[in-house]
C-alpha cells in the first residue's frame, strides 16, 4: 500500500461538483476515482481516474468495486445514491478487510433512513417532534373525524427518494384510489411552514458533530435543492447535535427540517452528501477535507456555525462535451 488517499466516489451520475472538490483537496495527497454504469455520467470525467461498472443491482457487482479498490489502494469509498448505501453498510468489513473505508453510517441506521415510517417512529420514541406519519389509513380517518389531522395530506411511498411518487391529496377517495393502486404507501401530515437542509459532518473519529450547515430551501426540483439561502440558529445547531449523538450517525449526512409556527420538526435523513451540499462548501464548509483528515487520521475540531449568512446558492444547467 502507498500514502496516498486516493478516494472512489461511487454512481457519481451529475454530481460533478463533488467530484472537483474531492479533487482539490486532494492536490498532491491522492487520486479521486469515479464510478458510474453509464459512459455518459458527465462526472466521471471530472476525476482522475474512472471506471464503466455493472448496474449496482447486477450479479458481481460488488466484486468489481471491491477490485477496483484493490487494484488503486483506495482508502475510502462513498457513494451518492441511496440504494447503495446499504451495500457499502452491509459490506463494511469486506472493505475494511483491503483497507478501504466506506464513508457510510451502521447498515441498520441507512435502512431506518430509507423506511420512512419507522424513521417517524424513531423520532417520536426519541422526543423529537416529527411529521404526523400513518401506514394504516383507516387510523388516519379517525384521526380527521377526531380533528387531529386536516387535508390535505401527502401520499407517499414508506422507502422511495428524489420525491418520486408523492402526490399532495385534498379527499379520502383519492387515497383510497392511491392505496389501490400501490402497496406500501404512507400518509403524512402537510408541513405548511418553512424547510430547511443541514449538511451535517459526524467526525469519523471523535463520533461528535464537527460541522453543521443550514439553509433555508427557496426552491426544489426532483427532490434536490435548486435554490436555497445560508442562516444560523444556534437552537437549530443544538437539536442537530442532540439528534445525530442519540441516532449515532457517522461521516455526511444531509437532514431536511420544517418550521412550523416556531418549532422544528425533522423530517428525514440522508445518510450521504445531500443534493444541495455545493452551498455548503462553497460558504467555507469543507466536508470533504473533514473526510481526508479522518482517514489520515487526524480528528476534526468542531466548525458548526462558521460561514457567512445571507449567502445564496442557485443551480444553473452546464454542459459536459467528450469525443470518442
Amino acid at each position: 500500500m502507498n500514502d496516498l488517499t486516493n478516494i472512489l466516489i461511487l454512481s457519481c451520475g451529475t454530481r460533478n461538483k463533488i467530484v472537483q472538490y474531492f479533487k482539490k483537496e486532494l492536490t498532491g495527497r491522492g487520486e479521486v476515482i469515479a464510478t458510474d454504469c453509464s459512459e455518459l455520467a458527465p462526472a466521471l470525467y471530472d476525476a482522475d481516474k474512472h471506471f464503466i461498472v455493472p448496474r449496482m443491482n447486477d450479479e458481481g457487482y460488488l466484486d468489481v468495486i471491491l477490485n477496483i479498490c484493490k487494484e488503486n489502494d483506495v482508502k475510502a469509498v462513498l457513494s451518492l445514491i441511496d440504494p447503495e448505501l446499504s451495500l457499502l453498510a452491509r459490506n463494511r468489513d469486506r472493505f475494511l478487510e483491503i483497507g478501504t473505508t466506506p464513508i457510510v453510517s451502521d447498515y441498520d441506521l441507512v435502512e431506518m433512513c430509507f423506511d420512512k415510517y419507522q424513521f417517524s417512529e424513531f423520532l417520536i420514541e426519541n422526543a423529537f417532534n416529527t411529521i404526523r406519519s400513518y401506514i394504516d389509513k383507516e387510523l388516519f380517518y379517525k384521526d380527521v373525524e377526531a380533528g387531529k389531522i386536516e387535508y390535505p395530506v401527502f401520499v407517499k411511498p414508506v422507502r422511495g427518494s428524489a420525491s418520486i411518487n408523492i402526490s399532495k391529496v385534498t379527499t379520502k377517495e383519492e387515497i383510497e384510489l392511491l392505496f389501490d393502486r400501490y402497496d406500501n404507501l404512507m400518509i403524512q401530515e402537510f408541513m405548511d411552514g418553512i424547510e430547511y437542509g443541514a449538511d451535517t459532518y459526524i467526525d469519523m473519529i471523535s463520533g461528535e458533530p464537527v460541522a453543521i450547515f443550514i439553509k433555508e430551501k427557496i426552491k426544489m426540483r426532483a427532490g434536490e435543492t435548486d435554490k436555497s439561502v445560508s442562516i444560523r440558529d444556534e437552537k437549530l445547531f443544538d437539536l442537530i447535535k442532540r439528534f445525530v449523538k442519540i441516532a449515532g450517525f457517522k461521516g455526511i449526512i444531509d437532514i431536511d427540517i420544517f418550521k412550523v409556527d416556531g418549532e422544528y420538526y425533522i423530517s428525514e435523513v440522508n445518510p450521504r452528501f445531500g443534493g444541495g451540499y455545493p452551498h455548503a462548501y462553497e460558504t467555507g464548509v469543507n466536508i470533504p477535507g473533514m473526510i481526508i483528515n479522518n482517514l489520515e487520521g487526524i480528528e476534526n475540531q468542531e466548525k458548526i456555525g462558521q460561514y457567512d449568512e445571507d449567502v445564496y446558492m442557485m443551480k444553473f444547467n452546464e454542459v459536459k462535451i467528450i469525443r470518442k
